[in-house]
């Protein structure tokens, strides 16, 4: 399974936001590039971004973005306000290594299905629910779609993957996330990645053991402290069945 280690930005820093509240961030006093780049150095093969201004269509954040991307040493998931054909190209212009898609998936579907075909996995779908229902615009707006049709209307689009996030769930009550995330995945025909379920390894080390789930996003464990990367990175390495010997 793989770990993606997961850095958030918010003019020009480090973040962690509380069910995608943007008044009340945690800043990490780190440097971004610094900190990407020991994703690497520990051992990670991809990491993800999310750009909170992009969400909020301010590109500030841009040219940071681009020297993470160049930085980090490892290819780099990319999300945030990414709502046109325009924007995705651009980024993968730019050398990023997957592009996450959620409210333009929702608003003009056939465009993210014909975008995912013309880059075939390089197009991440974003499926960020609340209260049953897809949310758009950095979980600010309720959309029409519930995860079960939103995941079925895409099952021909060759997505690199698609990321779950629970956000009505809080982080104490894990189970509920892990059941609404592995019902999803048993309908997915792209492999899912998980969002906003590890506190702990033992987390992780759940999460191998349901199908479909090919990797989970990493960010907050990180930046608190309670997980550090090579952990996450060693849980989540596949584990030999035991093999009876025979005297």
């Amino acid at each position: 399974m793989m770990i993606y280690p997961t850095m958030e930005l918010l003019d020009g820093r480090c973040v962690t936001l509380d069910k995608g509240n943007l008044d009340a961030p945690m800043i990490w006093h780190v440097d971004p590039v610094e900190t990407a780049k020991g994703f690497a150095e520990a051992g990670a093969q991809w990491m993800h971004l999310t750009d909170f201004n992009a969400l909020q269509g301010d590109p500030s954040n841009d040219e940071l973005v681009e020297n993470i991307i160049r930085s980090a040493g490892v290819p780099v998931q990319l999300g945030g306000g990414i709502r046109t054909r325009e924007r995705a190209e651009y980024w993968i212009e730019k050398g990023a290594g997957r592009i996450v898609i959620g409210t333009m998936a929702a608003y003009d579907p056939a465009a993210v299905a014909e975008l995912a075909k013309y880059y075939p996995d390089q197009i991440v779908l974003a499926v960020d629910v609340c209260g049953g229902q897809v949310m758009t615009e950095g979980w600010r707006k309720a959309g029409a779609w519930t995860p079960e049709a939103f995941i079925e209307a895409f099952e021909n689009a060759p997505f690199a993957g698609i990321i779950v996030t629970d956000i009505d769930s809080d982080m104490t009550d894990v189970e509920a996330q892990l059941g609404l995330i592995s019902g999803l995945a048993e309908k997915a025909k792209s492999p899912v990645i998980a969002s906003g379920v590890v506190r702990t390894a033992d987390d992780i080390s759940r999460l191998k053991y349901i199908s479909n789930i090919s990797g989970v996003l990493v960010g907050r464990a990180l930046f608190n402290k309670t997980l550090t990367l090579e952990e996450a990175l060693a849980t989540a390495e596949a584990t030999a069945e035991p093999v009876a010997e025979f005297l």
